[in-house]
């Protein structure tokens, strides 16, 4: 494609199972890329498309067959609201990531449901998704994704943090974008914000009433993946293997909350060099108390941008990686994900 104006849709799906991001974007390419949000919403999920989503890491594989179909024709309901409700028309495609149910690089294996041809036939427009796939085939270990849009959109900041369902976070090293996961975040917060009754820890107020357990903090920071050299990523798999039997154990719910905070404070921060500018996006970003504990770990300037940058940020930039994948320019990075080369990932679906 030669044009250097898109109109288009990001969609987006989080681990923390917040809701699906929706974002109307205008991607605009002359020098470099800028961008204008139009208006993102995040539509919370029902009570039972959150309790499948959750459990679906055990089902079998049939089950997920059914799940992906559902799935898709849920979220293709959930588009089709977006653009009627906004009087939305002409775009160019709708880019969608789905949502993550397996992440096993090391087994050559990534599953996003969501992403089935039958997407663009019931929104009737083209869609591009599937990004992941094409660069576990590669070697790769198939995320984070976002890198390439921290590059193009955001490089004026020496690091890109989003807090989400995990953190991760890219930067600029040896003319190389470097990026890797650095921790479970809201997947861990929220689970635990849940035994008391709420969706997640608001501002951190859990974890500032709760008591740093020290012995466990110790335990959580020794975990072999903080030692381990980029390129790495985390899946709920590894969240099930080591930290929930590390943390459960702890008998208040607050303490471990405060515990868990701490230790994502200190991984962020020790990743971190001194006076660096530091952009924060990610539901993690209106967590002030997590914010204020990696400030006590580290000298960086923190940014945190306008609510709608820190909110949908990631659906921003899934939907420049649609376009990339259209204009068949790379979307992922080897320097970020380990794959065998850079490449434009991605599938294309026309109604």
């Amino acid at each position: 494609m030669n044009h250097q104006y898109y109109n288009v849709l990001g969609i987006m799906s989080g681990t923390s199972l917040d809701g699906i991001d929706i974002a109307h974007i205008t991607l605009l390419r002359k020098e470099s890329w800028s961008f204008h949000i139009h208006r993102a919403i995040t539509v919370p999920y029902t009570s039972e498309m959150k309790q499948q989503l959750a459990e679906a890491i055990t089902y079998n594989k049939r089950e997920v067959e059914q799940l992906n179909l559902k799935y898709t024709r849920y979220l293709a309901e959930k588009i089709l609201n977006f653009i009627d409700a906004h009087k939305i028309d002409n775009l160019v495609a709708v880019c969608s990531h789905g949502h993550t149910i397996f992440h096993q690089p090391q087994e050559n294996y990534t599953l996003q449901i969501g992403n089935l041809p039958e997407l663009a036939q019931l929104i009737n427009q083209r869609v591009v998704c599937d990004y992941r796939v094409q660069d576990v085939a590669l070697q790769g270990q198939g995320a984070p994704l976002v890198p390439i849009g921290d590059q193009l959109l955001f490089g004026a900041y020496d690091y890109c943090l989003n807090l989400g369902g995990f953190a991760n976070m890219s930067f600029e090293q040896n003319a190389q974008r470097i990026a890797y996961d650095l921790c479970p975040v809201n997947v861990v917060l929220n689970h635990y914000a849940l035994k008391l009754g709420k969706e997640y820890d608001a501002g951190g107020a859990f974890a500032k009433a709760g008591t740093i357990q020290t012995p466990v903090l110790e335990q959580l920071n020794s975990l072999e993946y903080y030692h381990q050299n980029a390129p790495k990523s985390l899946g709920m798999e590894w969240v099930n293997a080591h930290i929930f039997q590390i943390l459960d154990p702890i008998k208040d719910t607050c303490d471990i909350i405060a515990t868990y905070t701490e230790h994502v404070a200190v991984q962020i921060a020790k990743q971190l060099e001194p006076e660096k500018t530091l952009l924060i996006t990610g539901g993690g970003a209106f967590n002030t108390y997590l914010i204020e504990s990696i400030s006590k770990h580290s000298s960086a300037k923190i940014i945190i941008p306008e609510a709608v940058i820190v909110e949908h940020k990631e659906a921003l930039i899934f939907a420049l990686l649609g376009v990339l994948k259209l204009r068949n320019e790379n979307n992922c990075l080897s320097s970020v994900t380990g794959a065998d080369r850079d490449h434009s990932s991605g599938v294309i679906y026309v109604p």
